[in-house]
C-alpha cells in the first residue's frame, strides 16, 4: 500500500484554485427552493390528475408533498453532516462506497435536470410562437385561410438559442443567475395566483362545485387507490425541486443553519399553492368536464381562467406567463446540472478539466458548458420527431428517475446515521425508511406508467453504464489514479 502523491491530484489541494462564490442568504435560497419547485410542473400535470381523479385533485399534491417533505428530511440531515455541491451522488458514495453505484445515481440526477431543461426550452418556444399566433404578431394563417405551423427548424432554433442565453447568465455568476430566478419567480407565482383568484370568484358567485372536492372519478377504471396511487406519482414531478438546492450548498452562506428552515418552508409554499390551484380547478370547470381537461394538458390553467373569467384577455396574456414558468424551470436545472458535474469532477468521478471555475466570475465553467452541450443535443433529439410522444413521456421519466435516487438517498441516511452519528439536523427516528419505501412504491410499474417511460430511463441508465467504463478506464490507464469520491480533508491511499 504506498500513499498517494499530490501530483495525482494535483487540482485538489492547490491553494489558488478559486473555490465558488458564496452569495447566497435565506431569502435568495428560499425563492431559489421555491421557484425550482414551481415550475412547468404544475402547467403540465394538474389537467392529467384531474381527469384520473376528478375532484379530489389535491389530495395527490398533498401526499406528493408528504413523501417528498420525508426525503427532504434526509437530505437535510446530509447536506448539514456533508455541506458539498455533489449531492446524491456524495452520499451515496459515502454510505456505500461502490464507485459504480455512485456514478449511476448521479448520472441519474444529471440526466434528469437536462432532460428537464431540455423540454422546458423546447416548450418555451412552442408557448412563445403560440403568444405571437394570438396576438396577431406571428400569424399562423395564411390568406387562403390554411392553418400553417412553425418549421420545426425554426422552434429547434429558438429552443436552443435559449438554452445558450441561460449558459451565458450562469457564466455571469450565481448571483446574477439566481437574481433573475427571483424575477422569473415572482411572474411565474402570478400567474399561479391569477388561476387561485379565478377559482375563489368563481365560489364567491355562488359555485355550486364545492362538494365535488370530495368526490372521486374514477377516469381510467382503476379503482380509488391505484388512481390516486397514480396521480401522486405525477404530482410527485411537480414537488421536485427541493433537492436542487443542495448542489448549490457550497454558495450559500453559513448552509448548515439556514438550509433546513429555508428548504421546508420552501415546500411548504408550494404545496399551498399547489392546492389551491387544484381547487380552483374544481370549482371552475364543471364535474362533467374533469375529465376532458387532460386532454388539453399545459393548456388545464389556461381553460380554467378562460372558463371562470371569459372577460380577461387570458389567452393573449397566459401563454408569456407559461414562458416564464418553464424558462425557470430550465435556468435552474442547468444551474442543478452544472454544479453537480462541478462536484463530480472535483472528485474525480468525472474528468478533473470538467471542474475548472472562472477566475473572476468563480462560476463553473466547464460544467456549464458540458451540460448545455448535452441539453442542446437532447432538444436536437427530441425536436426531430413531431409525431414522437417522447416529450409528453418525458415528465414521468424525470419522475422516475428522481424516485429511485430519492429511495438511495434515504436509504444512505439510515446508513450514513450509524456510521457517523454527528449532525446539526436529524431527521426523526426511522422516517428515512418509511420514505424509501414510499419512493419505491410510487416508483413501481403499478402506477400505470406509459412503458416508452420505462424504455427511455433504461436507455439512458445504458448510457451510463457505457460512460462508467469510459471514465474508470482513461483515469486507471492514462492518469494512475482512483475513481471515486474522496474525503477531501485527508489524501487518498491506494
Amino acid at each position: 500500500m504506498s500513499s498517494t502523491t499530490s501530483s495525482e491530484h494535483p487540482a485538489n489541494d492547490a491553494p489558488d484554485t478559486p473555490e465558488l462564490k458564496r452569495v447566497l442568504g435565506p431569502k435568495l435560497l428560499l425563492l431559489f427552493i421555491v421557484g425550482d419547485i414551481l415550475g412547468a410542473g404544475i402547467y403540465a400535470v394538474t389537467g392529467t390528475m384531474a381527469a384520473g381523479v376528478g375532484g379530489i385533485v389535491w389530495l395527490p399534491f398533498l401526499l406528493a408533498f408528504v413523501v417528498a417533505t420525508m426525503t427532504a428530511f434526509s437530505y437535510l440531515e446530509l447536506v448539514t453532516k456533508y455541506p458539498q455541491a455533489a449531492g446524491a451522488a456524495l452520499y451515496t458514495h459515502k454510505a456505500f462506497g461502490i464507485h459504480f453505484v455512485t456514478f449511476l445515481v448521479a448520472f441519474a440526477v444529471v440526466c434528469s435536470g437536462i432532460t428537464s431543461a431540455s423540454t422546458s426550452a423546447n416548450t418555451l418556444a412552442q408557448n412563445l410562437f403560440g403568444g405571437l399566433a394570438v396576438n396577431g404578431i406571428w400569424s399562423d394563417e395564411t390568406a387562403d385561410g390554411i392553418v400553417s405551423t412553425v418549421p420545426s427548424g425554426v422552434m429547434i432554433t429558438v429552443a436552443m438559442a435559449f438554452m445558450l442565453l441561460l449558459a451565458a447568465i450562469n457564466l455571469i455568476g450565481v448571483g446574477e443567475s439566481v437574481k433573475f430566478n427571483v424575477v422569473l419567480t415572482l411572474v411565474e407565482m402570478t400567474a399561479l395566483f391569477i388561476v387561485i383568484g379565478v377559482g375563489f370568484y368563481a365560489l364567491s358567485q355562488g359555485g355550486n362545485n364545492v362538494g365535488e372536492l370530495v368526490t372521486f372519478r374514477d377516469g381510467g377504471d382503476k379503482g380509488m387507490f391505484l388512481a390516486v396511487t397514480a396521480a401522486t406519482s405525477i404530482a410527485f414531478f411537480a414537488m421536485v425541486g427541493f433537492e436542487d438546492s443542495v448542489n448549490m450548498v457550497e454558495e450559500t452562506k453559513d448552509p448548515e443553519r439556514i438550509f433546513p428552515k429555508t428548504m421546508l418552508t420552501g415546500l411548504g409554499m408550494a404545496v399551498i399553492i399547489y392546492m389551491l390551484v387544484a381547487v380552483s380547478v374544481v370549482l371552475v370547470i364543471p364535474p362533467g368536464e374533469l375529465r376532458s381537461i387532460g386532454e388539453a394538458e399545459g393548456a388545464a390553467l389556461l381553460e380554467v381562467v378562460s372558463v371562470g373569467a371569459p372577460g380577461f384577455p387570458i389567452d393573449r396574456v397566459f401563454p408569456f406567463l407559461a414562458c416564464f414558468a418553464v424558462a425557470n424551470t430550465a435556468l435552474i436545472n442547468m444551474l442543478m446540472a452544472s454544479r453537480l458535474i462541478y462536484g463530480m469532477a472535483k472528485q474525480d468521478v468525472l474528468p478533473r478539466p470538467l471542474a475548472a471555475v472562472l477566475p473572476v466570475r468563480r462560476s463553473p465553467w466547464a460544467g456549464i458548458l458540458f451540460s448545455t452541450l448535452l441539453a442542446l443535443g437532447l432538444i436536437y433529439y427530441v425536436a426531430r420527431d413531431p409525431d414522437s410522444n417522447i416529450v409528453a413521456n418525458l415528465s414521468s421519466v424525470t419522475a422516475f428517475l428522481l424516485l429511485c435516487v430519492f429511495a438511495i438517498v434515504n436509504i444512505a441516511c439510515m446508513v450514513l446515521r450509524r456510521k457517523e452519528a454527528n449532525t446539526q439536523f436529524k431527521s426523526p427516528g426511522p422516517l428515512p425508511i418509511v420514505a424509501a419505501v414510499l419512493c419505491i412504491f410510487l416508483a413501481g410499474p403499478w402506477v400505470d406508467r406509459d412503458g416508452v417511460v420505462y424504455e427511455i430511463a433504461g436507455g439512458l441508465m445504458l448510457i451510463g453504464v457505457v460512460l462508467w467504463a469510459f471514465t474508470w478506464f482513461t483515469n486507471r490507464a492514462f492518469f494512475a489514479k482512483r475513481t471515486g469520491f474522496r474525503d477531501p480533508d485527508h489524501i487518498e491511499h491506494d
